[in-house]
């Protein structure tokens, strides 16, 4: 007699199927943004520079093969992520462009999945570059890799004065393709009056490599060294390819960077109201009575808290949209729920959905706006959602309507 087997339980299938996607909170992502940034952004870039899609860290939280899919549509022809299974999840959704891991691929069974599934690993030295050789010797394929220069980030990367030895090295390899030389700006997003010219000098190192490497008759493959603030700072960054995250998903990574090019918000966050209270003045509100009440009081509950992504550092100093009308969030945020304050807005019901993030009417609240409260950084923000939250994609790729 065979037992019956129970498949796993998967939440937001269940969610899907019962029609509960909508009831308690969820992330809003908008395809028809991200292909229209990405348009926005190939217009900025020359003709024969490409465009990478970083879709790390699931997409920085809108879902990592969507976005991959909906940037694709906008010109991306490449796609970059952190780690071995990001970049196999791409594959296994049909994904066929060039994907390059920008994370420390080390043992020779990641390596192997990379040449397996065309990965392009990114390599800071010989060891790895001879372990893609003997692995590829042994398949009798190639293996794509690229080989990355620290030039001021000290993080990955091998010496920038030791790249024309290492390019020389790796061309020797008869297996093994030198698919690209990269580096990675440290402060690209602040103002050129304000990073002590670190930016001029990493460009510096990078430019005296790819020097040395012509005047060694050695192709250093496809060279590249922007991320988005790069991008966005100046064309003289660009190489044959800029890396774009932050922008793809609709957000500057700096201020004086607005309005280089249009950019959409991507991302909505939204709850859903689930309980309306009227308390007297003076009543304290959540944990540790933070916030008590200086007036009779309308207060609604959205269910949504710090383990969905909210931080908890928020706590009575953000603010929701309802209507184009901002209210303000009072009280301690808790684990699963917070309490807005709708004394003025007696349009507000059982049932209503609010904004968290995103635009509301002619009003939005973005990333920054949490950021700068939290004092982190936007990037922290979109990538702190949990998957709690259902990401809910829109059919087409046509924009939201503003």
């Amino acid at each position: 007699m065979t037992q019956a087997t129970t498949p796993p339980f998967q939440p937001q299938a269940f969610a899907a199927a019962e029609g509960l996607e909508r009831q308690r909170a969820w992330v809003d992502v908008d395809p028809g943004a991200i292909t229209a940034n990405a348009r926005s952004l190939r217009r900025c870039l020359a003709p024969t520079t490409n465009l990478m899609a970083v879709v790390k860290a699931d997409g920085y939280g809108h879902g990592a093969v969507p976005i991959a899919k909906a940037a694709q549509t906008g010109g991306a022809s490449c796609f970059g992520v952190a780690t071995l299974a990001e970049g196999l999840e791409l594959r296994q959704a049909g994904i066929q462009a060039p994907i390059l891991v920008l994370g420390n691929l080390t043992t020779a069974e990641e390596l192997r999945s990379c040449l397996a599934w065309e990965l392009m690993p990114t390599i800071s030295g010989m060891r790895e570059a001879l372990l893609c050789q003997n692995l590829a010797s042994d398949s009798g394929r190639g293996f794509a890799l690229q080989l990355k220069l620290d030039t001021g980030m000290a993080r990955l990367g091998a010496d920038w004065q030791d790249g024309p030895r290492l390019v020389a090295a790796i061309r020797d390899l008869d297996a093994v393709d030198l698919a690209g030389v990269y580096s990675h700006l440290a402060c690209a997003d602040a103002a050129p009056q304000a990073d002590d010219g670190l930016t001029a000098q990493q460009q510096d190192r990078f430019d005296s490599v790819l020097q040395a490497l012509e005047q060694q008759s050695l192709a250093p493959g496809c060279r590249h060294l922007a991320n988005s603030a790069g991008a966005l700072r100046s064309p003289q960054l660009h190489y044959d390819m800029v890396r774009v995250g932050l922008a793809l998903y609709g957000h500057s990574p700096a201020a004086h960077l607005q309005g280089v090019t249009p950019l959409q918000s991507a991302m909505r966050l939204l709850a859903r109201v689930s309980l309306i209270r009227v308390v007297p003045a003076g009543v304290g509100v959540s944990y540790g009575h933070s916030f008590r009440t200086k007036r009779p009081s309308r207060l609604a509950v959205l269910g949504i808290g710090y383990a969905d992504g909210v931080p908890r550092q928020l706590s009575n100093q953000m603010e929701v949209l309802f209507n184009g009308q901002r209210l303000p969030q009072v009280g301690a945020i808790t684990m699963d729920q917070l309490v807005i304050d709708a004394t003025d807005c007696s349009s507000l019901e059982l049932g209503s959905v609010v904004t968290l993030l995103g635009q509301n009417g002619d009003d939005e609240i973005t990333p920054g706006h949490w950021s700068e409260r939290c004092q982190t950084i936007p990037w922290e923000i979109l990538c702190g959602f949990k998957h709690r939250l259902p990401r809910l994609h829109a059919v087409d790729e046509s924009p939201r309507p503003h």
